[in-house]
């Protein structure tokens, strides 16, 4: 396997907060289409909701819930900071719209020089009724990034698959620095 090297290295802060920025951003207008397609399709929001992929797998409303304490809770952990409670009782899509407010006010406050301290610091998360404990580049990397686009991107297959016209570009909202060649 080869290591590429970089010359400029990027933060843990700018390797999270932008990013849980970003992708929360994006998903706000993807709740409107939600919406808009509920009303226009005589659909109970209700329905959208409640929707699984399989029977084993969580409904769209708690798969937001999970994304939106996953930016939260990686943020605050990295940071060394106490992430605010949230209640799990969303139960529209306004509700839904108002919690990844909530997050995103939440993680601007972060201060990012809290967040790079963590890099080697171990980060203390709970996995189901465990305590874990990794350093803090490696939880960020592939435990706290993963677990939030994977419920990220599930609530998004979600409302497609009721039907929902959202597309990739919807999903990644705005790319920063960006441009054509």
């Amino acid at each position: 396997m080869t290591v590429v090297q970089y010359q400029n290295s990027i933060s843990l802060y700018q390797s999270s907060v932008p990013v849980f920025e970003r992708a929360l951003s994006a998903f706000l207008p993807i709740i409107d289409k939600a919406a808009a397609h509920a009303v226009a399709h005589k659909v109970d929001p209700s329905v959208y909701l409640a929707t699984r992929l399989r029977p084993d797998m969580l409904p769209f409303v708690r798969q937001t819930q999970i994304f939106c304490d996953g930016a939260k809770n990686a943020s605050a952990r990295l940071a060394n900071v106490e992430p605010p409670k949230m209640e799990d009782t969303e139960a529209s899509f306004d509700d839904i719209k108002a919690r990844i407010q909530k997050t995103l006010d939440f993680i601007k406050t972060v201060k990012a020089a809290e967040i790079d301290a963590a890099a080697d610091r171990e980060v203390i998360f709970p996995v189901g009724p465990n305590k874990m404990k990794m350093k803090g580049g490696d939880y960020l990397l592939h435990f706290a990034l993963p677990n939030f686009y994977f419920h990220l991107t599930t609530a998004y297959a979600l409302l497609r698959f009721n039907g929902v016209d959202v597309v990739k570009r919807d999903f990644l909202g705005a790319i920063p620095a960006i441009a054509p060649v």
